[in-house]
């Protein structure tokens, strides 16, 4: 019995939009993409397990999404800093090596 989201998400205008302007966008990063698509999904009534399968991607990424989207609105869906030291190289310099 697949399990069913607390997070329903109801879309205003400009949100849906927004959504879908990222979503359709070729020059956006993929992981920009991925979390309109699934904030949209959800946005549709579909359940974690559904997107999950309709992008390829897995479940436990679905709902931290849809979570953070459902509590902070279009902001959630911004990439956060991470923790850790930071990069001594740059990737540009770490490929002539």
């Amino acid at each position: 019995m697949p399990r069913k989201s607390p997070f329903i998400i109801t879309l205003s205008k400009g949100e849906q939009a927004n959504l879908e302007e990222v979503a359709r966008r070729y020059t956006s990063p993929y992981c920009d993409v991925l979390r309109a698509k699934i904030a949209l999904y959800a946005a549709q009534g579909l359940g974690n397990d559904t997107i999950a399968l309709r992008l390829d991607t897995p479940r436990q990424i679905v709902s931290k999404w849809r979570k953070r989207f459902c509590e902070e609105r279009l902001a959630g869906l911004e990439e956060r800093p991470r923790r850790g030291r930071p990069a001594r190289f740059s990737p540009q310099r770490r490929r002539r090596r």
